[in-house]
């Protein structure tokens, strides 16, 4: 790992790395949800921890809270780009953790054709793929 990469995930880390953060955002890859919806899906999360997830991820600009009833104040949640920005990482997280299960379950596949799928890094200047192996690449600056 190249100097410097450690600042950054540990910059992430700090700010969405629990256990939590990251399976609410994994919830909203399909849109909006509301709270119940979340609390449904993400099974054994208790409803002071979700609401706190919530609170952080908003601040941090990673989702939006749209009200849809005002008596009570209710919301729907739903990713922004900055959001989705993290879902790519946290897909690349999720195949990484299908990888070593043993199976093929939770592997990203291409929807038209039902291939699994593979992430490289590309340079677009060079328009070509950088491969992990390759001396020096890549360099966090």
């Amino acid at each position: 790992m190249q100097e410097g990469s450690g600042e950054g995930l540990a910059e992430a880390l700090t700010r969405v790395g629990d256990r939590w953060s990251l399976l609410v955002v994994s919830a909203l890859f399909g849109g909006p949800r509301r709270f119940n919806q979340l609390q449904e899906e993400l099974g054994g999360i208790a409803t002071n921890v979700l609401a706190q997830r919530l609170r952080n991820l908003e601040a941090l600009g990673v989702l939006v809270a749209t009200p849809y009833s005002e008596r009570p104040p209710r919301f729907a949640y739903e990713l922004t780009a900055s959001g989705h920005e993290l879902a790519g990482a946290v897909r690349l997280l999720a195949q990484w953790g299908a990888d070593r299960s043993g199976g093929v379950a939770g592997a990203l596949t291409h929807g038209e054709c039902g291939t699994p799928l593979e992430a490289h890094w590309y340079c677009p200047t060079c328009s070509r793929v950088v491969s992990d192996d390759e001396p020096d690449d890549p360099v966090f600056i």
